[in-house]
């Protein structure tokens, strides 16, 4: 995976960052940022074509795979996503970017949508994949919602309840976490899903993801909150991707609700599930180059 590129860890204001890059001199950035539960291996089928038309940068977030798991408080502050955000800006900046393209799925897409409201001077464009904002998401829940992602209620519960269940058999739980919707998983490479799967294991890595989620609950609520209220939007141009097939599409008018957070909103769904840049890594590459290059 990942022909030419390199693999560093880089430190990020004292949180070691797992990153690779391929960097080549007047091609414009290019961030990716992965879901749980996996890392940034999830963009190894993406991730060399975008490279032909842009220094791509693809990261472990903040407490995931190879990446640092900073000691928690009663407030979860280093795994909000103000604060993941942070760490990925300082990543582009040892990088030299001040000003970048950025790409979410799943959890990266909510650290990329707080970037792009905490850094409107960082984020040129933003592209986000198979989420609406974690408010509209909690708000909206319905007993639908909370049996297909009983995970955002499961992973919130004090420490260190979803930690022990999960810890007893990570690879079951692994498996049976990304095998929820009507398909199988057998588009997960075999070398990619050895990297999710060893980072998965670690018990400070279900940890940290656990705080991920308390986070989301909590802090990135409020953030969300007080940008509602302040009547802020996101002035970058925004890109939504979803899964035809994925909860979103049944659930939300996703291009709608993103209208209603950020001023120049497009997109559409592809004809998959959740893991867009596995199941349709072409079609994904190819909105990239569009989007990005518009």
């Amino acid at each position: 995976m990942f022909d030419g590129f390199v693999l560093e860890r880089i430190d990020a204001g004292g949180v070691g960052i797992r990153t690779r890059h391929r960097l080549r001199s007047g091609r414009p950035p290019l961030l990716l940022l992965h879901g749980n539960p996996q890392t940034h291996c999830m963009w190894h089928l993406v991730a060399p074509r975008l490279a032909e038309r842009f220094c791509v940068v693809a990261t472990d977030l903040t407490g995931y795979g190879e990446s640092d798991k900073p000691a928690t408080d009663a407030s979860h502050t280093p795994y909000a996503k103000r604060a993941m955000a942070r760490d990925q800006v300082a990543v582009m900046r040892h990088l030299g970017f001040e000003r970048f393209f950025v790409a979410g799925h799943d959890r990266g897409a909510r650290v990329a949508y707080r970037m792009a409201f905490d850094h409107p001077e960082r984020v040129e464009r933003l592209a986000v994949l198979d989420i609406v904002p974690t408010w509209e998401a909690y708000k909206r829940a319905d007993m639908a919602f909370g049996l297909s992602y009983f995970h955002w209620f499961f992973m919130t519960q004090p420490f260190d309840l979803p930690e022990r269940l999960i810890g007893a058999d990570p690879a079951f739980y692994w498996h049976r976490h990304t095998s929820r919707e009507p398909k199988g998983p057998d588009f997960f490479s075999a070398e990619a899903l050895a990297d999710y799967l060893r980072c998965f294991r670690s018990p400070a890595t279900i940890h940290a993801i656990c705080e991920d989620y308390r986070a989301a609950a909590s802090i990135d609520m409020a953030h969300d909150e007080a940008d509602r209220a302040a009547g802020r939007r996101i002035a970058a141009p925004l890109l939504a991707l979803w899964g035809a097939t994925g909860r979103l599409e049944a659930w939300y008018d996703v291009l709608a609700i993103w209208r209603d957070w950020a001023a120049d909103v497009r997109g559409r769904a592809l004809d998959c599930g959740h893991y867009l840049p596995e199941e349709r890594p072409d079609e994904v590459a190819a909105a990239f180059e569009d989007f990005f290059a518009g």
